[in-house]
Formats: C-alpha cells, structure tokens, sequence
C-alpha cells in the first residue's frame, strides 16, 4: 500500500505528520539527539561571557587583567561554535543560496538535497572524523598546551570537539538525508512551515 501524506485542506504542508510512523520516529530520535545536545552546549555561553565581563572590569576598573580570561572565551567559543553545528543543522539555519534554493519544488529540493548529502556531505564528515580523531588523540596523549599563552592552558578539549562535533554532524545528517530522500521520492518536504521546529 503507497503513503499518501494528508492533505484535508487540499494543500500540502511540510511536516513529519506526513511521514509514515516509522520514518517520523526515526527522524524524531537522530534530532532529539541534536537538540539535546544542541541545548547542553549552548550552557557554555554563561562561562564565556562570564569571563569577558570578569576581564573587562578587573582589567579596567581595578588595573589588573588577567593572563587566562581571553584564552578562556576562545577555547570556549571554539568548542561552541563547534559543537552548536548539528544543532543549527536540525533547526535549518545553516547557510544556503536561497534566492535559488527557495524557488525550487520541495521535490527539487529533496533531490538536489539527496544528492549533496550522499556525494558531499558524509564524504566530507567521514575524513574529518578520521582526521579529528587523530588530531584530539595526539593532543590528548601529550596533554598538549597553548605554548603562546604565558599560562600554557591545555588545549585538547578544543580539540576533542572537532571529533565529537563531526560525530554530531554525521548524526544529525542521517535525519536530514532521511527527510531529502522522502521529499525526492513523494515531493512532500518534511520540514515544518516554520524553520527551526525543535519537532
């Protein structure tokens, strides 16, 4: 028997309700993944910011900066930046050429999609896995330190976040295949009206 999305007011609207019960589960775990993920990350802002204000009023109301807040925020910054990527990548803010993208049919989009994940995307992730995790290793096995800071922090938790992020990455990729796959084959998008539905 063929899925034929629901369509009661005789439009199609994106959405997982389209989806047959089995595909939406799938793709409702791998984002959970991302979103969970996503908001724990996103916790690391308070520290970074933390320790820019700390700098700015000790270094300028007291006269007394400090050697370690402005390695601080980058490391932080960096592992945000980072491990945020999976999440913007389920909640569709990501960067795209949208004055072609957006005049496309979802089922155009779903193939164009499909394709670059496959010929691209997943390529692409799989070698930076390989080489991130050889990256972090390394720098974790010579407890590896910032030699251009007069404090020497550790550096390897910046790097353990390029693996981490690109196992993310690779994740969430296989909800977002799903659903360009689905929207090639039936021309229904799952994506919600909204972009950036946590659904």
């Amino acid at each position: 028997m063929e899925f034929r999305p629901d369509e009661p007011s005789g439009k199609v609207t994106g959405g997982l309700h389209n989806a047959p019960p089995g595909l939406a589960g799938f793709i409702r775990f791998i984002d959970r993944i991302s979103i969970v993920s996503g908001k724990i990350v996103a916790w690391m802002i308070l520290p970074m910011s933390l320790s820019l204000v700390y700098e700015v009023v000790v270094r300028y109301v007291f006269n007394a900066p400090t050697i370690w807040a402005s390695d601080i925020s980058q490391i932080l910054y960096g592992m945000f930046f980072m491990l945020g990527s999976a999440y913007a990548l389920q909640r569709q803010q990501h960067i795209r050429t949208d004055f072609l993208y957006g005049k496309w049919s979802a089922r155009t989009r779903g193939l164009v999609d499909s394709a670059c994940y496959i010929g691209l995307y997943f390529p692409a992730l799989f070698f930076f896995l390989w080489v991130g995790s050889e990256f972090a290793y390394r720098s974790i096995l010579f407890n590896e330190k910032i030699v251009t800071s007069p404090w020497m922090p550790i550096i390897w938790p910046l790097k353990l976040a390029i693996p981490i992020s690109t196992l993310l990455l690779l994740i969430q990729g296989l909800s977002e295949l799903a659903k360009s796959l689905f929207a090639a084959k039936t021309g229904v998008s799952l994506y919600e009206e909204q972009a950036g539905s946590e659904t």
